[in-house]
């Protein structure tokens, strides 16, 4: 493995076992992760991107040695999270959006000491970080509040702090803003970034459902679907693999299904389509390879007789790179239970 690294995986594989009560096909096997690689350098906050059961939150649990892989190795700062599983733990936190912190009965204050004391921090040292992570999170004048009695956004930030606690070498971050208001969710992401550039010795794994948050925070990002590695690399050299190429972003009246001749259209590279059964209109996303296939298929689109709203050209994001590399959108509404 790479010196200098902190997260190493290598060839990971993780395959499990499809319980014959739970479905027809007994005794057959779901490949979680299959032959997935990557490097997290110190002092980077890299993003993992995916739909539900692409495959991250099994990534996530065995770097955090919860699950041990089929085939493969990963490692922490040089610890091989099967071999030396209680060493790495001491060296991580984790924290996942909607999870909840400690316990009801104890004070927000208390849980975070509690949290404190299970990774045998000496209060003297822990007693400002106590004080500081209730501060960050706009909780110091709900301290002595029980945390039951908290609402669910204020769990979720005491949650938050929660994983700064032990000043983590790495950090698992599995969708840490999502159900936040504008307001917290902003605060959040500022302050992982203020975070991570005060530790440079640490690096914090982040997995979102919100391209735009990844965009502002991650300095790398990793695309998994089905189990396989798809891409990795800067948001910014992503987006270069779809710039000589066009996006566009039409809005038309119904919810008709899209005809084939649109998909076989030559030039247009992905297709795809949301359903708005409020306002009874189709928001399509179109990925085509030159300015001049857009215009043929806005020409295809008003031929075939569809009323078409709205249009523009937008300049290329993740989601267009995701777009380009698994076929549907990330935002797209998931059929399969996350098994992953």
């Amino acid at each position: 493995m790479a010196a200098g690294s902190i997260i190493e995986v290598e060839n990971l594989r993780r395959v499990f076992r499809i319980d014959r009560m739970a479905r027809r096909e007994a005794g057959k096997e779901l490949i979680a992760l299959d032959d997935v690689s990557l490097r997290v350098q110190p002092g980077e906050i890299f993003g993992l991107l995916g739909p539900n059961g692409a495959g991250k939150t099994t990534l996530i649990r065995i770097l955090c040695t919860l699950l041990a892989p089929t085939a493969g190795r990963a490692a922490i700062d040089g610890l091989d999270v099967v071999k030396d599983t209680a060493r790495v733990r001491r060296l991580i936190n984790m924290v996942s959006g909607g999870e909840t912190c400690g316990y009801g009965i104890l004070t927000a204050r208390e849980n975070l000491r509690l949290f404190t004391e299970l990774y045998g921090i000496p209060w003297r040292v822990a007693r400002p970080r106590v004080e500081y992570m209730l501060k960050v999170v706009g909780l110091e004048k709900k301290q002595s509040v029980r945390t039951n009695k908290l609402s669910s956004g204020m769990r979720q930030r005491l949650n938050f702090a929660r994983g700064f606690i032990n000043h983590p070498r790495v950090l698992f971050l599995d969708e840490p803003t999502i159900g936040l208001d504008v307001h917290s969710a902003r605060q959040v992401r500022s302050f992982i970034k203020m975070w991570v550039s005060q530790h440079r010795d640490s690096a914090i794994l982040l997995t979102t459902h919100y391209m735009f948050e990844a965009e502002e925070l991650c300095d790398h990002v990793a695309i998994i679907d089905q189990g396989r590695l798809q891409a990795c690399d800067t948001p910014a050299e992503l987006k270069k693999s779809v710039q000589k190429q066009t996006t566009l972003e039409l809005t038309i009246y119904g919810l008709e299904p899209l005809p084939e001749s649109w998909h076989t259209l030559s030039g247009v590279i992905k297709l795809v389509a949301r359903q708005d059964h409020v306002s009874q209109m189709t928001h399509l996303n179109a990925v085509c390879t030159s300015p001049e296939v857009s215009g043929e298929l806005i020409r295809t689109v008003a031929t075939d007789g569809r009323r078409l709203l709205d249009l523009r050209t937008v300049q290329p994001t993740l989601e267009d790179v995701f777009i380009n590399l698994t076929g549907r959108s990330l935002t797209e509404v998931e059929m399969l239970p996350d098994i992953s």
